[in-house]
């Protein structure tokens, strides 16, 4: 099964310092034990609060392009709004959130 993995920081200063993504890039690869199974990454600095997140949205056309399924570290890498998360026509393209999932 082909995964798109989405990495997301709040803060310049994490992203820089990595502080946050090597965490979460950590519980992808421990979910996907063959790193040829995720066939993009995204990643970007922005606050979970703002949904106008570009790179979200890239991951989320590539994970419909390819059939693949969204993972998220946690999920509210992907938003902090519940209500964002489920518009986001989840039956269309499946997402796995590791952290949560054996």
């Amino acid at each position: 099964m082909p995964y798109v993995a989405y990495y997301r920081v709040s803060t310049l200063k994490q992203g820089e310092s990595g502080l946050g993504l090597e965490a979460q890039q950590a519980a992808v690869q421990a979910y996907v034990p063959d790193p040829a199974a995720i066939v993009a990454t995204f990643q970007e600095i922005e606050s979970g609060k703002n949904n106008g997140r570009p790179e979200l949205a890239k991951a989320v056309a590539e994970c419909r392009r390819l059939g693949a399924t969204l993972l998220v570290a946690k999920l509210d890498r992907m938003s902090r709004d519940a209500a964002y998360i489920l518009r986001l026509d989840v039956p269309l393209w499946p997402w796995t959130c590791p952290s949560s999932t054996p």
